[in-house]
């Protein structure tokens, strides 16, 4: 994924152009069967240039919260050496609405608003567990300063999350269950 990321850039300053790459990144990760159907983006500053990018990585870590949001607000609070995005004008671009944890740890990391591509029921369709989120979630994101624009390429990115099902991607889930079982240590 490295190659593609530093290969490419969105094509405009759009949301839609940022929303696009960020689909594209996600085509990659399927492609290379690297993670779940998942995958999200930090660009930052008055140009929103790409500044972290984060794909699922929940199966490959053995790590429940290794979501593409958080793997991709970690590393853009890395990059620029803070626990809080604040003050850099940061967008967080994801494939889909965020579950549960994901939208807990949206505003805490400074971003001022965040754009996404399928909906939640979307990821519900094919046997994610979104957890549980308030139904004016959008609203108390506004509450706390991130603005909220939804559906951005929504066909292309549920398009994907089914093409991951259909191909026996792992529906991994924290209440349902989990495909691989738990593994204890000796």
């Amino acid at each position: 994924m490295a190659g593609f990321v530093a290969a490419s850039k969105p094509e405009s300053a759009s949301r839609e152009a940022r929303m696009a790459w960020v689909l594209d990144l996600l085509e990659q990760q399927l492609h290379h069967h690297s993670g779940g159907p998942f995958a999200a983006a930090v660009f930052a500053g008055e140009a929103l240039a790409p500044l972290a990018v984060g794909l699922n990585r929940v199966e490959a870590t053995c790590c429940s919260h290794a979501h593409a949001e958080m793997v991709a607000l970690a590393a853009a609070e890395q990059r620029v050496g803070s626990y809080s995005l604040a003050g850099a004008s940061c967008q967080l671009v994801t494939s889909c609405e965020p579950c549960a944890m994901c939208f807990g740890a949206i505003p805490w990391s400074g971003v001022v608003s965040l754009v996404c591509g399928a909906a939640s029921e979307d990821a519900r369709a094919i046997g994610f567990d979104e957890g549980a989120r308030h139904p004016q979630w959008q609203q108390q994101l506004a509450q706390r300063g991130v603005a909220v624009q939804t559906g951005v390429h929504r066909d292309r990115a549920r398009m994907l999350m089914a093409r991951y099902a259909a191909a026996g991607g792992t529906i991994y889930n924290g209440m349902a269950g989990s495909a691989v079982p738990a593994r204890m240590p000796a």
